[in-house]
């Protein structure tokens, strides 16, 4: 039998090139956390070709709690293979963080895009945690006009219960 050190294996299903697989690596387990005015659309807009790419080797690209932004014409205008598109509705933030976090380790995913309301501290640090075990790349779009959606349904809140305390007054 011949010694074989120092030679790649000479099954072709196995030839791998370490520098692309630490490139690979490095760039699935990494989460990116960006801040929108758009709700997203510019940035998904931006990544949707490398969501191409992703979506032809056969894992899923996860989008959790997306906008209305037209962001499947968007995604097929660039060429992603739309039955590798998973959508995930969460109920809250909670839920959305859990998801996004399962589907980042599950190792069936190529991709976790999720919209969410911007981060505190603590979801911060779980993403990291998340980080170290991630096998897929990871996106996080924080809305930065959250902090103007929930004045403006404050106000609503408090207009309304205004409105019924003094009608049941006449």
């Amino acid at each position: 039998m011949k010694n074989l050190i120092g030679n790649s294996p000479r099954h072709p299903g196995l030839w791998t090139n370490p520098l692309d697989q630490a490139s690979v690596a490095q760039e699935c387990g990494s989460i990116t956390t960006v801040s929108t005015h758009t709700q997203g659309r510019v940035e998904l807009k931006n990544v949707s070709n490398r969501l191409a790419t992703l979506s032809h080797q056969g894992q899923w690209i996860v989008l959790i709690s997306p906008p209305n932004i037209g962001y499947k014409q968007m995604l097929a205008e660039a060429g992603v293979r739309m039955d590798r598109v998973l959508l995930v509705h969460a109920k809250d933030e909670v839920e959305t963080l859990w998801a996004m976090e399962k589907a980042l380790i599950s190792g069936t995913s190529s991709a976790v895009i999720c919209w969410t309301q911007v981060l505190d501290s603590r979801d911060n640090r779980r993403l990291k945690l998340v980080e170290k075990s991630a096998r897929a790349l990871g996106i996080v779009i924080e809305d930065a006009n959250s902090h103007l959606h929930a004045k403006a349904h404050s106000q609503t809140d408090a207009h309304f219960s205004q409105a019924c305390l003094f009608g049941s007054l006449h």
